[in-house]
């Protein structure tokens, strides 16, 4: 009996051991995002679809601010240093430029891992270096003007009379709907150009030219439109001005301003005011009065990419078969929190059928990725922010009366002596 239970022992020992062994040789990928309730959520999504076949891996998922990341890895990558980096990493796509231009070693191209084809063109052009794809194009930055139908019809206006419109055509109806209720048609941060970002992509045109480094401001026919159109509002006292992210929500929650021209990530924050359900629909963005222009554009968007060290592959890998490819992914992360991606194949499907009782019964899914197909691809280059800075300043002296073709002018030297 003795010998037997020392046998026992022995061959539970061994198996405990080997047991150990599996144990230890899991596989962990580390992803930084943020945003908890979208980003992060969105790679919880994707670790429970991808561990269910794949129990081998773990995945550790790092919530820290989107300026911590920038900072972190130009730390790390300008110094040739990769430790202590994450497998993965969420990249805004305006900022992708930047850090393919100025590491092209250290991400993992992709091309081979996903199906570029499967996506928004615009997408892909942000994603890209070269002939390579370098990310796995995520949320659609994809943009809407949300509008309040009620007030709208207050103003004698419907929906439809808002579908497919320019700029100046919102102009018109703006004044009549703060006219007949008193309420401005949209509201701003004069330091965040996000909307004029908007109007130009809308156009195909971009604060640099077509090769992301020469900065395009004093012949720029879509910004300077977009600087004209606004201060044309703003004169006509059809502009709320905000200065930080609780007074944005504010202006459209508490019933300041008619109209949100964002991008769809904005979603559930106009949900978010409860009493205001049935009072929203969503129209296509506005387009300019400027030739090629289109009644799509996109506003933020962000896409993953793989650091070029240890466990790349199996980074890799991971979210070709998640973000890059997985209709479970999507459909999900729409139903739980109104996420909208770029991958074409779901729109093939009913995934964004779903009707919107807050929208009217609106299908404002469907609309947002159909939209999104159309959204002209333009290189966002590596200057966006620096540019936008030197912008901010030109447009509060253009409000304060300033020559526009002066104004841009001197811009367009200021650009050009700081980047070069």
């Amino acid at each position: 009996m003795t010998k037997f239970f020392l046998v026992f022992s022995m061959v539970f020992g061994v198996f405990a051991s080997l047991g150990n062994r599996t144990a230890s040789a899991q596989t962990e990928i580390t992803a930084w995002a943020w945003d908890p309730k979208f980003n992060i959520r969105a790679l919880e999504v994707a670790q429970d679809i991808y561990t269910q076949e794949n129990s081998d891996i773990s995945i550790n998922i790092v919530e820290s601010a989107q300026d911590d990341i920038i900072q972190r890895l130009n730390t790390s990558l300008s110094s040739g240093v990769t430790d202590g980096l994450p497998n993965i990493v969420l990249i805004e796509d305006y900022r992708a430029q930047s850090f393919l231009k100025a590491y092209p070693d250290s991400f993992l191209p992709l091309t081979d891992y996903i199906n570029a084809e499967d996506f928004a063109p615009y997408k892909i052009q942000a994603t890209s270096s070269g002939d390579e794809v370098y990310g796995v194009p995520f949320d659609t930055g994809v943009t809407g003007l949300y509008i309040r139908t009620d007030l709208l019809e207050e103003a004698g206006y419907t929906i439809e009379d808002v579908t497919d419109i320019t700029w100046s055509e919102l102009h018109v109806i703006g004044k009549a709907i703060l006219e007949a209720t008193d309420t401005k048609l949209l509201s701003m941060d004069l330091n965040d150009l996000g909307l004029f970002r908007a109007m130009m992509n809308g156009s195909g045109s971009w604060y640099t030219t077509e090769d992301g480094l020469t900065p395009n401001i004093s012949d720029n026919i879509a910004l300077k439109e977009a600087f004209t159109t606004f201060k044309a509002m703003f004169d006509d006292g059809l502009i709320n001005v905000h200065s930080d992210w609780a007074q944005m929500l504010q202006a459209f929650n508490g019933g300041l301003v008619a109209t949100v021209p964002q991008g769809n990530w904005i979603t559930p924050s106009i949900t978010a005011q409860e009493d205001q359900s049935g009072l929203w629909g969503v129209a296509p963005w506005p387009r300019q009065d400027v030739e090629g222009a289109v009644n799509a554009s996109n506003l933020g968007g962000s896409s993953f990419y793989v650091i070029n060290t240890d466990g790349a592959e199996e980074a890799a890998k991971f979210l070709a078969a998640t973000v890059g490819s997985s209709e479970e992914f999507y459909s999900q992360i729409m139903s739980e929190f109104g996420a909208v991606g770029t991958y074409l194949p779901v729109l093939e499907t009913d995934t964004y059928d779903m009707e919107v009782d807050y929208f009217g019964g609106q299908q404002i899914y469907k609309d947002f990725a159909e939209w999104s197909e159309e959204i002209p691809a333009i290189n966002y280059g590596e200057h966006t922010y620096a540019i936008e800075d030197i912008m901010v300043s030109a447009l509060q002296e253009y409000l304060a009366g300033a020559d526009i073709d002066q104004v841009f002018e001197n811009a367009q030297q200021q650009a050009e002596n700081q980047l070069n």
